[in-house]
Order: C-alpha cells, then sequence, then structure tokens
C-alpha cells in the first residue's frame, strides 16, 4: 500500500517538475525578449504566476518532503520487521 502511494507521489511529481522546468523556461524566453523589445509573453506568464506557477511550485516542494518522508518511514519499518 505505502509503494503504491509513494510510486503515484513519484509519478505526479515527475509531470509537476517538467511542468516547473517548461514555466522557467517560459520566463526566461520573455524576460529576454523583453529586453530585446520583443513581446513573448511576460504578461501572460506574469498573469499566471499566482493562480498556477506558484502553487505547483509549492506542489512540488510540499511532495519532494511527503516522499522523502514515506520513503525514510518505509526503510525504518523494514528494518524492524526483520
Amino acid at each position: 500500500m505505502i509503494a503504491k502511494i509513494s510510486n503515484l507521489i513519484n509519478n505526479l511529481l515527475t509531470a509537476n517538475v517538467f511542468f516547473v522546468l517548461l514555466s522557467f523556461i517560459w520566463f526566461t524566453i520573455a524576460v529576454i525578449g523583453k529586453y530585446t523589445n520583443i513581446p513573448l509573453g511576460l504578461q501572460v506568464w506574469q498573469s499566471l504566476w499566482e493562480p498556477l506557477f506558484l502553487p505547483s511550485i509549492s506542489v512540488l516542494m510540499g511532495g519532494a518532503i511527503l516522499s522523502g518522508t514515506i520513503s525514510y518511514i518505509s526503510k525504518n519499518v523494514d528494518r524492524s520487521s526483520f
């Protein structure tokens, strides 16, 4: 049961990592575009920061902590069962 939950969390975190990375790449390109006077969606990115990107980063950090905690607990349970 713990392994299934841990596997599910890891899969969701993997997808979330790619989403956060793509968001960062978009932000980087948009900032470069702003300084070269090419509109590449910085205002759109800023409007999506609070409702989309900030919660995604928060879920990523919380999920990483949860995944580490589950891993630690499962290792200690395995050791005590022997």
